[in-house]
């Protein structure tokens, strides 16, 4: 089912039910090598929240304002969002669960700048990223040698959960919180997907 785009007023009226979309399903990291995985819970009651700054551009930022400032407690998970959506942002799309129940909690920005301004951010994130992937999803990174989880596409214009390729994934932090033989059953991650060729930024955080 395809996520679909909501107004600002839909947004306020639900933003209380802000869906759960994630929940640990599978082992982790141990001897006999089973791997890490998440998976998404999509129902017609359980979708993340997603608007279009086009819609209603001045009640959208107020809301990313409400999530980055207010409802996202870990400021270090953060840090790297912009205070502020830019004022020369195209296409944004916001996704944010505030991981009721047990499922995953997660918050994106995907946005468009100038091609300087995303190769500046590229070259930026290259430096200090941690672990670094090209396209896929958590999934697919986790399970990787040394690999870390990271997040889905949660800002996708359709049901696609996988980056595609022309996507660089950047990890600026993760943190293991599982046991020794359940890796990664609790945790977090944050960092940014680029895509160049689109000049487009994707700032993401999760925990679960």
């Amino acid at each position: 089912m395809k996520r679909s785009l909501i107004t600002a007023h839909h947004l306020s009226a639900h933003f209380v039910n802000i869906a759960t979309v994630a929940i640990l399903v599978l082992g982790g990291l141990g001897v006999a090598g089973s791997g890490f995985f998440l998976r998404k819970v999509i129902s017609s009651g359980n979708q993340p929240e997603i608007v279009s700054v086009r819609e209603a551009q001045r009640s959208y930022r107020t809301q990313y304002k409400d999530i980055r400032h207010k409802l996202w407690s870990n400021r270090e998970q953060i840090k790297h969002f912009p205070g502020n959506i830019p004022t020369d942002a195209a296409d944004v799309r916001v996704a944010y669960s505030s991981g009721a129940s047990e499922a995953n909690r997660f918050f994106q920005l995907r946005l468009k700048q100038s091609p300087q301004k995303i190769q500046n951010f590229l070259s930026q994130y290259r430096a200090i990223a941690t672990h670094k992937y090209q396209g896929g999803n958590t999934n697919d990174h986790a399970n990787q040698v040394n690999g870390v989880p990271t997040t889905f596409f949660h800002t996708s214009d359709s049901q696609e959960e996988s980056f595609p390729s022309s996507y660089e994934i950047l990890v600026l932090g993760a943190h293991d919180k599982g046991s020794t033989n359940f890796k990664w059953n609790h945790g977090d991650s944050f960092g940014v997907a680029i895509n160049s060729s689109t000049s487009e930024i994707i700032y993401w955080a999760e925990e679960w």
